[in-house]
């Protein structure tokens, strides 16, 4: 959909967000499993349990803008997962493993995080309070999820990996 206004520039970004949470619901699960340490699959685990309400917090947005939840082909999210795949066909050690998928994880935060800003950002221009205050949870679960990501791999995980 050609973006005409910042409304349209909003929907379009629900859109890719919803896409990406998608994806992330396929991917966790394999990370999960991947994971030689247990924190980390506890981790990736608790994460997903986020992402799914994640899911339905981005649908009671578009009920909000009185559309049907709908996902549009997120090609940034989609190549971050690509090379978190590659990377975990790659990784022979256990522990290299996990630092990988650690940084992988995070590449995925961080792009959120950045979405997430902007969508909070325009909903409160376009007077979308609700949709403001539903996608602040949202991103602070993303901002938790990055903090305990980083956690892991300062604490232990980068050093059994070396």
């Amino acid at each position: 959909m050609p973006a005409k206004s910042l409304q349209d520039l909003f929907v379009n970004l629900l859109k890719d967000m919803y896409y990406a949470e998608k994806q992330i619901l396929k991917a966790l699960p394999k990370m999960a499993k991947k994971a030689d340490s247990e924190e980390l699959r506890q981790a990736f685990e608790h994460h997903l349990k986020e992402t799914e309400g994640q899911v339905e917090r981005l649908e009671q947005i578009f009920a909000l803008c009185d559309l049907k939840p709908a996902g549009k082909t997120s090609h940034a999210i989609k190549g971050i997962l690509e090379e978190g795949e590659e990377d975990m066909k790659d990784a022979k050690d256990p522990d290299v493993l996990d630092a990988g998928m650690i940084a992988d994880a995070q590449a995925v935060e961080h792009y959120e995080i950045a979405r997430y800003g902007t969508l909070i950002a325009w909903a409160n221009q376009l007077g979308m309070a609700e949709a403001a205050r539903l996608l602040q949870q949202t991103i602070d679960q993303e901002y938790n999820a990055d903090m305990l990501l980083t956690d892991l791999a300062e604490g232990r995980l980068n050093r059994q990996a070396a």
